[in-house]
């Protein structure tokens, strides 16, 4: 059945939220990439929105952390923005409304095993943070579901020696069926892989 669904962070023809955008449109259903068009009612919200800063690649010592405030406000609290903005379309569904909060590995905390990318991996962990959050609000709601998830190794920069393993297109391919399979997943971990794999926070 064709479904609704809302995908931030859009822009860019490599990267995973266009190539998301066009798995669910071959699939038939109805895409909002874009928060300025509304529509009556949302089965689906990927918040796939991200900001990193020039100094992302830099270490401690010569990172300029001010950048920092910024990379989560968009990442994390954006996020927290639009499933505030569009919960009343999410409400509407007639079936259980996912929203799949695109993370990463690099806000494992647990994981953690960089030097550098200290804003990305804060505003990925803080994302994971506000996943769990949402969880714990709407525990007794089952209308409505919570994920983040680590989409994978991407090629979202376009380029042709990129060492990473899936295009951004192939990843959206294998996330898309990995949403409708945890739709009405309450008990699992709210942490996963593009492979469903349990991912520790």
């Amino acid at each position: 059945m064709a479904q609704n669904v809302m995908i931030t962070g859009t822009g860019k023809s490599v990267g995973l939220g266009f190539n998301l955008v066009l798995t669910y449109l071959e699939a038939g259903d109805t895409v909002v990439a874009t928060v300025r068009k509304q529509c009556d009612e949302l089965d689906t919200l990927i918040n796939n929105a991200v900001s990193v800063s020039p100094d992302c690649d830099k270490g401690f010592f010569d990172a300029n952390l001010d950048y920092i405030a910024k990379t989560v406000d968009i990442t994390a609290v954006g996020a927290m923005r639009v499933i505030k903005a569009f919960y009343p379309f999410l409400k509407k569904s007639d079936r259980v409304a996912l929203v799949m909060n695109i993370s990463s590995e690099a806000g494992s905390i647990s994981k953690c095993f960089r030097t550098n990318m200290i804003d990305y991996g804060m505003a990925k962990a803080a994302l994971n943070m506000a996943t769990m959050n949402l969880v714990n609000t709407f525990k007794d709601d089952k209308g409505i579901n919570f994920f983040c998830v680590h989409p994978g190794w991407i090629r979202t920069d376009g380029r042709e020696d990129n060492p990473a393993p899936l295009s951004s297109y192939e990843a959206a391919v294998i996330l898309r069926e990995l949403f409708e399979k945890k739709r009405n997943d309450f008990e699992g971990h709210r942490f996963i892989t593009n492979y469903d794999e349990d991912y520790p926070f």
